[in-house]
């Protein structure tokens, strides 16, 4: 089974090594991952973000499944690339498997950014007076269901990681329920 391995891990100074290292975690566990970065893309081309789109598209493609990491990124929420890629597999019909690791829900997460408080109806918004989700899940409603109803649902530690973007315990988890949800769907077992 091919694994996209979606996230913004492609943002940190050591992301290589980051793509390198879940690559070797899919491949322990009979799988393969297919890491952004993989793609040769020259950055200095006038046309580089469409040549990094049509090859994160083409992998995506040639994958079975994703995992994406929405550990939140420049805000209380997933990354926004991240959650189009989620969002292009599982419209797809592919497999959809995430982590996060910020096991905090999402609206203890807003609080960290931004004062909310009780409306008069009972719902909480932000001081633009802005509804603030919140159905007790760990992130917007749409990634949490997609995973409930197209792969497992979304993998957290109990606590948050010392090292939020190296920490792959999480990752390592998705990527045992991939595989064994790649065992369970061979035909080829007597």
């Amino acid at each position: 089974m091919k694994i996209y391995l979606a996230g913004p891990d492609v943002f940190l100074p050591d992301a290589i090594e980051i793509g390198r290292r879940k690559a070797a975690i899919c491949a322990r566990h009979g799988l393969t991952g297919l890491y952004p970065l993989d793609n040769a893309i020259d950055l200095t081309a006038a046309d580089a973000s469409l040549a990094i789109f049509k090859g994160n598209e083409a992998m995506m493609d040639a994958a079975d499944a994703i995992i994406a990491n929405l550990t939140p990124f420049r805000g209380p929420s997933a990354d926004a690339g991240t959650v189009y890629e989620l969002g292009y597999m599982a419209g797809r019909g592919k497999l959809c498997f995430a982590y996060s690791n910020d096991p905090a829900l999402y609206t203890e997460r807003v609080a960290r950014s931004f004062a909310m408080k009780t409306a008069l109806g009972g719902h909480l918004i932000d001081d633009e007076g802005l509804t603030v989700e919140d159905f007790g899940l760990p992130d917007n409603l749409m990634m949490i269901h997609t995973l409930d109803l197209r792969g497992a649902r979304l993998v957290t530690p109990r606590q948050r990681p010392q090292n939020i973007w190296h920490d792959l315990a999480s990752f390592e988890a998705c990527v045992a329920l991939a595989a064994d949800r790649a065992i369970g769907n061979r035909t080829d077992i007597g």
